[in-house]
């Protein structure tokens, strides 16, 4: 239908109630601009654009306008109020579908982030807001210290540069306890990619995980959860990268399946080291940055703000207590995974 379609029944009355206030000099009465914002919710409901449906007014305006108006300024005054209302009950009838979308948008999000609903309903739900859930897709979770608020302007900014660099490509931005999240078909890593870039200049350094792609409903759950998890364990290992990849860090959450097997192994190769003069914090220090550098004792050093002798005067320290020497490979293996092992359980801050 085009704009200019108007079905009569949007203007219905307009011409007598027209004809009778110029005649009367009277105003519009609240049941007869009540009707009119009926009229006008109709309208919007039965997706007709404001614009045309104003025109048609205007040209019913033109066509009804009394031969021998009583009152010209209460004949406009007439006209002015039937739009202004008509208008009203249009903007009315908007703000509702708005928020049923929005809220049906949020239930959605939810029920797929949780896994809630019944998969086949979930999958026909998707379509309606450009996801197919037959697909793999893959999730990318932001994080920064402030809460990201859907209607704020950094999600507004990154979802229009996500459009404009990929149209609709079956992508789902979204904010979700905080965090803001993109979905994306799993074979279109450069989406999440593009994500990330974009959180990051917009937050000034915003941190991104991204998921593994996994493939139906169930798949954009543990994505996103993969996601967060690699969120939490970054904290917890302190790592500094701005985008950082599930699949990229898979060592750890295998390393800390068994958590009392690794309370065991850092007890055994790392506790010694409380009994050091001011504890077992700057050695242990001392271990995570120099296998961070990959054994070079000088980077360690410069990262330590320590001279090299220094460095290696506590890596002879641990030797001695630990029985483990950093150096050597037969031992860096053990105390490396023990290190790894104390920066997730927060050893020894937390006693084990």
């Amino acid at each position: 239908m085009t704009e200019y379609e108007i079905p009569d029944q949007y203007l219905r009355g307009y011409a007598q109630l027209l004809a009778d206030v110029s005649a009367t000099g009277r105003r519009l009465t609240r049941d007869e601009i009540e009707a009119r914002r009926a009229l006008g919710e109709q309208a919007a409901e039965a997706g007709h654009g404001l614009r045309a449906l104003v025109r048609a007014h205007l040209a019913a305006t033109r066509a009804s306008w009394p031969g021998d108006p009583g009152s010209t300024d209460s004949a406009l005054a007439a006209v002015q109020q039937v739009v202004d209302a008509f208008a009203e009950g249009y903007e009315r009838a908007q703000r509702h579908a708005v928020r049923q979308e929005e809220a049906a948008r949020r239930e959605f999000i939810d029920d797929l982030l949780y896994g809630r609903s019944d998969l086949g309903r979930l999958a026909e739900r998707a379509e309606r807001f450009g996801l197919r859930l037959s697909q793999t897709h893959a999730v990318a979770v932001a994080q920064r210290p402030a809460a990201y608020d859907e209607s704020g302007p950094v999600p507004r900014q990154v979802e229009r540069s996500l459009i404009a660099r990929f149209g609709d490509r079956s992508i789902l931005l979204t904010t979700k306890g905080g965090h803001m999240l993109c979905v994306a078909p799993g074979d279109q890593d450069e989406i999440l990619t593009h994500f990330a870039k974009q959180v990051y200049a917009a937050t000034d350094g915003g941190r991104v995980a991204i998921g593994r792609p996994q493939p139906g409903a169930g798949g954009v759950v543990q994505s996103y959860e993969e996601a967060l998890n690699t969120l939490e364990l970054a904290e917890r290992l302190q790592l500094t990268d701005p985008v950082l990849r599930a699949a990229d860090l898979l060592v750890y959450p295998v390393l800390f399946r068994d958590r009392q097997a690794m309370a065991d192994l850092v007890r055994a190769a790392l506790g010694p080291l409380t009994t050091a003069r001011g504890g077992a914090q700057p050695l242990l220090d001392t271990l995570t940055a120099y296998f961070d550098c990959g054994c070079v004792a000088a980077e360690a050093a410069r990262r330590l703000s320590l001279s090299v002798r220094a460095l290696t005067y506590r890596l002879e320290r641990i030797h001695r207590l630990t029985g483990a020497d950093p150096s050597d490979p037969a031992h860096r293996y053990m105390l490396q995974t023990a290190v790894i092992g104390a920066r997730l359980l927060d050893w020894p801050a937390r006693q084990l």
